[in-house]
């Protein structure tokens, strides 16, 4: 299989996170305007308590199954068998999650009363676990996986300027939202078949993942309970007119979060080859330049969007938002930090 080199995938990712960059930029000023600070909080409640499930259906494979393929990519039956052994371990999960699932959305009163939002965004947690979107980054395709990101977010949205019009489309807006962020990976269980055998392997050696899993699921926790539990917890203690003042603020730091750590994306398979083959001077030149980029970058968003918050959120949400500035102003500076954890947290202690 050709590998790309880290340059090449470097570009098709910042690609990709220009996307990512893009689309809350056209769709979070329209979206904001239309529904109101209750509607997108609404959307905001749900997507967060979705993604606790989805944590504890994919518990630490997103990071673990990285690093496992990128160790075996050269060879197509350990490959397989990797594979597969982490698929089942997800479907298990997930079908024990969606149980608590069902049960929590019936006893519940906060989620009984967006119980079709819920209900809708929980199909992120199937698409999360058959997408195996850490195969396709452990083999480096990053042509493809920006390709087909790229173009579920233009589909979505033209999707969201059809059928969005009212405070009351919340709900269809939610839909469009897991589409957007996880359609693609219906494409990716389609096309696996390209890399690896789907006939069963056998002779399973589940044991040896568990270890590692929970270590990188308890790393999931930790990185989950603090992007997602503050708006959960606001759903419960306020309302959501207020977590979508909150929201406003986080949706602005994800996006300058998501280009300070997109060189860090597709260093870890690449990082992972270097350590297996003992290459440790080309490791350590790698995370030196991976610092200098994110430094070179979170502080001047860092400081500009703090002194500017009032400003952005006037332009991306208009001035029903005004309670998001002081939020934008608190949150803004955790760039630099998050920029910082992700390349001595997820890519050289990984």
């Amino acid at each position: 299989m050709r590998i790309k080199s880290v340059k090449f995938n470097f570009i098709m990712n910042f690609l990709l996170t220009v996307s990512q960059f893009l689309f809350p930029l056209i769709t979070f000023p329209y979206v904001s305007r239309v529904l109101k600070p209750a509607g997108t909080g609404s959307v905001a409640f749900a997507t967060s308590v979705i993604t606790y499930f989805t944590m504890f259906a994919m518990l630490g494979v997103p990071t673990y199954g990285i690093r496992a393929c990128a160790r075996v990519r050269e060879n197509k039956e350990e490959l397989s068998k990797t594979v597969q052994e982490l698929l089942i371990i997800n479907v298990v999960m997930m079908l024990f999650c969606y149980v608590v699932f069902g049960v929590s959305l019936f006893s519940v009163d906060k989620f009984q009363e967006n119980k079709m939002l819920l209900l809708i965004s929980s199909t992120a947690m199937l698409l999360n676990v058959i997408g195996v979107s850490w195969l396709y980054s452990a083999l480096e395709q990053y042509t493809y996986i920006t390709t087909v990101a790229m173009v579920f977010k233009v589909i979505s949205i033209a999707l969201m300027f059809a059928f969005v019009h009212t405070k009351e489309d919340y709900i269809i807006y939610g839909g469009i939202t897991v589409f957007a962020n996880a359609g693609s990976y219906v494409l990716n269980f389609i096309r696996l078949r390209k890399f690896i055998s789907l006939k069963l392997v056998g002779n399973y050696d589940f044991r040896r993942h568990i270890k590692p899993i929970f270590v990188f699921f308890a790393m999931s926790v930790a990185t989950t309970i603090y992007t997602n539990l503050d708006t959960v917890m606001l759903g419960f203690m306020k309302t959501d007119t207020d977590v979508g003042y909150f929201n406003a603020a986080v949706k602005v730091k994800n996006v300058l979060v998501s280009l300070v750590t997109s060189l860090g994306t597709v260093l870890l398979p690449r990082l992972s080859f270097y350590i297996e083959n003992g290459q440790t001077k080309e490791f350590r030149r790698m995370i030196a330049k991976a610092i200098n980029f994110v430094l070179l970058i979170s502080f001047p968003l860092t400081i500009y969007f703090t002194f500017y918050a009032r400003e952005s959120i006037l332009l991306l949400s208009g001035h029903e938002f005004m309670g998001a500035v002081i939020p934008m102003c608190v949150v803004t500076p955790t760039i630099i930090m998050i920029g910082l954890s992700n390349v001595l947290g997820i890519q050289v202690l990984v």
